[in-house]
């Protein structure tokens, strides 16, 4: 079972990312996947305005949602829609969560992560300061479900620099692990693949790193290195910038033999905070 992660370099015009995006899922069909991970704000890069179009998607009047419901189907395709803002289910007018969401062959959201851990940082590039906070509410949950391609944990981007919450992925089952982002091009060149192949290498997951690679507007350039990595920590597939497609396979038997051989999860001595609690969403 392939699964694809997708790299784009999304601008501020939804309709024409949503027509590139789509082009590259059918580029990944063509390709065999069943399972794809689109990049952090695959639609929409250098808007301001998230609030109103997460309140216009919660609404059913936004493109974006009835896009991915189509698009999974007509691709017979699970895809991990990057981000997208939207509010609380049962909160409308609440304050928008950076959302990624698991929609399944047939067009249904089968799980849906608010992400936990906003960029509230100084970055010394053209823009300076980023402020995630301004624009999205904390996550609360742990997300895990199970896909064709095998268990999914799911996380976002920044979420990347904290372990624990990748131990209570692993915990709570994941053999794979999304991670869209949009590393800056400063904090990518530092850290970014020494985090994705940390993060599978301790939780002996295939992690899924779909990102944008590019100059984008606001000004903002991102680091892209696209990557596939396997539970080993080795670098499957990878791509450096632009727009690319990248497919792999899971291999589930070195996959249980390399956490036969060395068995870390019986191992540890420290465990995720009490506030990590899985929320299993699929079973």
């Amino acid at each position: 079972m392939k699964s694809a992660v997708i790299q784009m370099v999304s601008q501020d015009d939804v309709l024409t990312n949503l027509q590139r995006a789509r082009t590259l899922l059918e580029q990944a069909a063509k390709g065999g996947a069943r399972l794809a991970v689109l990049p952090e704000n695959f639609a929409a890069m250098g808007r301001r305005d998230a609030a109103a179009i997460g309140r216009a998607e919660a609404q059913g009047q936004g493109p974006i949602l009835p896009w991915l419901k189509d698009a999974a189907r007509d691709l017979n395709l699970w895809i991990v829609a990057g981000t997208l803002p939207l509010p609380p289910v049962d909160q409308p007018q609440a304050k928008t969560h950076a959302c990624s969401l698991l929609i399944d062959e047939h067009g249904e959201v089968v799980a849906r992560y608010d992400k936990l851990h906003l960029f509230d940082v100084d970055v010394a590039d053209a823009r300076g300061r980023y402020r995630e906070s301004d624009d999205y509410a904390h996550g609360a949950q742990v997300v895990v479900a199970d896909t064709p391609v095998g268990r999914l944990g799911l996380s976002v981007c920044y979420d990347l620099r904290f372990p624990e919450l990748y131990s209570a992925l692993r915990a709570a089952g994941a053999e794979l692990i999304s991670a869209p982002s949009a590393f800056t091009a400063i904090t990518g060149a530092a850290h970014w693949e020494v985090l994705v192949r940390a993060r599978a290498i301790e939780t002996q997951c295939y992690v899924l790193a779909a990102a944008q690679g590019g100059v984008h507007p606001g000004p903002r350039e991102t680091h892209g290195h696209t990557a596939i990595i396997d539970p080993w920590g080795r670098i499957v597939a990878q791509q450096a910038s632009g727009e690319a497609v990248l497919l792999a396979d899971r291999d589930s038997d070195e996959q249980a033999s390399i956490r036969a051989r060395m068995p870390v999860l019986s191992h540890r001595r420290f465990f995720s905070q009490d506030a990590l609690r899985p929320a299993y969403t699929s079973e």
